[in-house]
């Protein structure tokens, strides 16, 4: 007795919204060998290339995801630094409205001033050792990524134009990223110059 060997496809069930295998051409010629392994390494080689491509984005996510994660912790403290910054500045604007130090001033003066030099030194050790650093502007050339220029006057004899000749306060920043700049007076090029 000779079993009749039905098509595969009438044995599967039907699946709802699954597509049915496809057909065999029936007018294509027969595959040599060679073209079938010709066509497979085609395939082999594209896979590969994806693969690459796939492995090349997810190292760019991770390197990205690193570089944002290191940002958010070394910046996190920003606003607050800001505010901190602050307060050394007005700290300063207390220490230059005493009196200069003249020869017989009243003793508690005098000590009123070395404290509050103690304390100014101390807290700026504090804000450097946690990444805030000042940097003085008085003397240096413009630098628009560490200055806003709130005036420009004449150039004084010797100074160069371009040059910081005031410095209402200096700029700060946060682990070399600015956070405050410096408010300054810079000299213009039409004063006279010694060569």
């Amino acid at each position: 007795m000779q079993e009749t060997m039905s098509d595969p496809a009438e044995q599967l069930p039907d699946i709802p919204g699954a597509e049915p295998p496809p057909e065999a051409p029936q007018d294509a010629a027969p595959q040599t060998d060679a073209e079938r392994i010709a066509a497979l390494e085609a395939e082999v080689q594209q896979l590969r290339d994806r693969w690459l491509r796939s492995e090349a984005e997810m190292q760019n996510l991770r390197s990205r995801t690193q570089r944002e994660v290191a940002d958010a912790r070394q910046y996190a403290i920003q606003k607050f630094a800001g505010d901190v910054v602050e307060a050394a500045q007005n700290l300063r604007r207390g220490l230059d409205a005493l009196p200069p130090q003249q020869e017989g001033e009243p003793e508690l003066l005098t000590k009123l001033r070395e404290g509050f030099e103690g304390v100014e030194r101390s807290f700026l050790g504090v804000l450097e050792r946690n990444g805030i650093a000042r940097k003085d502007a008085q003397g240096q050339p413009f630098d628009p990524e560490l200055h806003q220029a709130m005036a420009e006057q004449p150039a004084p004899e010797g100074v160069a134009p371009g040059t910081v000749i005031q410095a209402w306060t200096p700029a700060w920043t946060l682990n070399g990223r600015l956070l405050k700049p410096a408010m300054v007076v810079v000299a213009a090029g039409g004063g006279t110059q010694s060569k």
